[in-house]
């Protein structure tokens, strides 16, 4: 098949290099094409070689990019979602399958017209491994692979097919979800980043500093444990309010098994994969600030949590903690302009776009 992969961040170069190990015609779309070579090195954390991907092109060109592309995987970050589809809308074609990776961030909404132009629209309701570049556009980190993908679609009838090609290109059991917001419901990083970077900078005020940067995932905190499982029971709470089969939204509590604040602290501050994560922060002089430009900012408040308080107000679901957490964000970090998601629909017409 030829594939096309937008976005040569973390996991975009990973799945690049294993679709091209398999034998596709994988061409990377970036706005740097001059840093990237044609092979493309996968490594485990042990600096061992895992498999070579051979990429069949480079470009810059979005028309190049996307003319004879049977599948488009968009990696990018959800701010950047409305662009892009804009930019795509009169270059894609009937039947192409347009792939979120992963698939939260309002993408149904961002890509609807490319749906209404034939477009297959589906997303993976997690990345199957975590990624992290070793050198931009030559080499990548597979960490924390997952045990199986799950993968939603529009139409939902497309789904068990765009299963049995992702197993075949990344040796991994697929799920077929039974709907679209399945994916966009699902409580991982609009709740895990959320809630940790309240608890973390709700009392910071400008003129504050820290003498050193945060790891995020090895001090975790109680407190911000306290507040991922209160949003998450939250979010639970509107999938069953919802006339849609949602079981597959599995719940943070669940997914770690740790139903306690101290159990889901120490959970997360001993997975191997997030060890030396830092927080979003920058250094100004010889201390540490919120970097408020960082994506777990402009991509997870406007267009994770925001898209979850958005749906309860239309299902009329009360989410006390979701909306102090998205206040705190609103009043502290989002500056004038800020992209933000909002979704101006019926009960009706939000559940028509899931058949």
């Amino acid at each position: 098949m030829k594939i096309t992969i937008i976005g040569g961040g973390n996991i975009g170069t990973l799945m690049a290099a294993e679709a091209a190990a398999k034998g596709h015609e994988v061409t990377m779309f970036t706005s740097r094409p001059g840093d990237w070579n044609k092979e493309i090195q996968v490594y485990n954390n042990a600096e061992e070689p895992l498999r070579t991907g051979f990429l069949s092109g480079i470009t810059d060109s979005l028309e190049e990019a996307l003319e004879a592309a049977d599948y488009v995987w968009v990696t990018l970050p959800a701010q950047l979602f409305s662009v892009f589809a804009d930019k795509m809308l009169p270059l894609v074609h009937k039947g192409q399958k347009i792939g979120i990776i992963p698939g939260s961030g309002g993408a149904e909404f961002a890509f609807r017209h490319l749906i209404e132009k034939g477009c297959v629209l589906f997303g993976l309701q997690r990345v199957h491994s975590i990624a992290r570049l070793r050198q931009y556009g030559k080499s990548v980190y597979e960490l924390g692979r997952k045990p199986e993908m799950h993968i939603g679609a529009i139409p939902a009838s497309d789904t068990a097919d765009i299963c049995r090609v992702m197993e075949e290109i990344f040796d991994m059991p697929c799920r077929a979800l039974g709907n679209y917001l399945s994916v966009t419901l699902t409580p991982s990083n609009p709740i895990l980043h959320t809630t940790r970077l309240y608890s973390m900078f709700k009392d910071y005020k400008a003129g504050d500093a820290y003498p050193e940067q945060i790891l995020f995932y090895e001090e975790w905190t109680v407190g911000a444990s306290e507040m991922l499982l209160a949003c998450d029971t939250e979010l639970q709470k509107l999938c069953r309010a919802i006339p849609l089969d949602l079981s597959s939204v599995v719940s943070l509590a669940d997914y770690y098994e740790s139903r306690t604040a101290d159990a889901m602290t120490e959970k997360i501050r001993g997975i191997k994969a997030f060890k030396g994560l830092v927080s979003p922060m920058k250094k100004v002089n010889d201390a540490w600030v919120p970097d408020w430009n960082s994506r777990y900012f402009t991509a997870d408040f406007p267009f994770g949590l925001k898209i979850m308080k958005d749906i309860a107000g239309i299902f009329h679901v009360e989410t006390p903690n979701i909306d102090m957490v998205w206040n705190w964000y609103e009043g502290a970090a989002m500056e004038d302009g800020t992209e933000v998601f909002n979704v101006d629909l019926t009960a009706d017409e939000f559940l028509n776009l899931y058949k």
